[in-house]
């Protein structure tokens, strides 16, 4: 016979993970991760920086100054505590909203900005930077970040590949697939849901019937856990146990933060306040990721007002010469991208580039 509870009992599992409160208060001692006052204090200079470059990256898309953007603000904690437990030789595959995690592994922020623009030159990384350009389809890079987990794992790595999606893209039968292929061949892969609670503008409870999203992971048979994504020290914890075990041979496992992104889900047009309350974004307020942080690290005296105006101001001087740097890049030509496709052009691209040579010689 059918056990109608035990769905309920699995549910009851998946307690939301915690070392800081909305206080800043500790919580959770035994799971405080060994970080020296130094990283604390990097920890909190990356979200500020973060949140600077949020607010001008708005402005310069609202100036025509940038292309497609998607804002981060409310999200660094579940971004940057996340990366933060990653080491050099792992993989990045990020989603589109996951450019912060690039910068901070090696992404010079001028590229950051070529990438909004839609210039190819934006999508190549740098030499020893492990990492994928952000993934504009939905949930694709979940079977990307199986494979290259694969790849590690026959290598002999000791790396992990770590993917990010939303909770709209663990609605997608890449994710399903994704997920399957890495438990079934034990694959060293971190998978993170950042659940901002509404996709685009479908809240989560229609996306899933399921009550949380990380105990999807139960079903292709590894362990999943959520976590308070706006508390970046349980974010960095869980992924610095998640990245423990892979390299140890132990397998993938299944990340959900619960957060939530202040702005629209993109610049293009989305209009939050058509399926958001105004009380709902309020409450969410308190919980900044950034509020939070702020006063663990004034209680321990780490932190004060003039480092944080430090901060901001250096974030200003850097994005300002990164889309300096950014407007001299050579615009892309049609001959750039038809080179860049094949070692060796088929015939038709070859008759293809000289009709554009003649073009852009003009």
């Amino acid at each position: 016979m059918i056990d109608k509870t035990i769905v309920t009992k699995i549910e009851e599992m998946f307690k939301t993970f915690q070392v800081l409160n909305e206080e800043g208060q500790i919580v959770n001692q035994e799971a405080m991760p060994a970080l020296s006052d130094d990283q604390l204090k990097e920890l909190m200079r990356r979200m500020v920086y973060t949140r600077v470059l949020d607010q001008r990256s708005i402005s310069l898309n609202r100036q025509g100054r940038l292309g497609f953007y998607a804002p981060t603000a409310g999200q660094e904690a579940s971004q940057l505590g996340s990366q933060f437990a990653l080491e050099k030789e792992d993989w990045i595959l990020p989603g589109y909203r996951d450019v912060p995690q690039l910068i901070w592994h090696g992404l010079p922020l001028h590229k950051a900005f070529l990438f909004s623009r839609g210039h190819y030159v934006g999508n190549q990384m740098p030499e020893g930077v492990n990492a994928l350009p952000p993934q504009i389809i939905i949930a694709a890079q979940i079977i990307q970040a199986t494979g290259v987990a694969l790849g590690l794992k026959k290598r002999g790595k000791k790396a992990v590949a770590i993917t990010y999606t939303g909770d709209g893209g663990s609605s997608q039968g890449d994710f399903y697939e994704g997920l399957n292929f890495a438990g079934a061949y034990n694959a060293p892969a971190i998978f993170v849901v950042q659940n901002n609670q509404f996709a685009i503008s479908t809240p989560v409870e229609k996306q899933t019937a399921a009550k949380t999203i990380a105990q999807k992971a139960i079903a292709v048979g590894f362990p999943g856990i959520q976590v308070d994504g706006m508390d970046i020290l349980a974010v960095y914890a869980a992924v610095k146990e998640a990245r423990d075990r892979a390299i140890n041979g132990e397998g993938p496992t299944l990340i959900e933060t619960i957060t939530y992104r202040y702005g629209p889900h993109t610049m293009a047009g989305d209009d939050p306040t058509r399926y958001r309350t105004e009380e709902l974004t309020n409450e969410w307020e308190k919980k900044d990721p950034i509020v939070r942080f702020r006063k663990f690290l004034e209680g321990k005296g780490l932190w004060s007002k003039e480092e944080e105006e430090k901060v901001i101001e250096q974030a200003k001087e850097d994005i300002k010469a990164a889309i300096k740097k950014t407007d001299e890049t050579p615009k892309q030509k049609v001959t750039d991208l038809i080179d860049i496709m094949y070692e060796n052009l088929p015939y038709n691209l070859k008759e293809q580039r000289e009709e554009y040579v003649r073009k852009e010689s003009k």
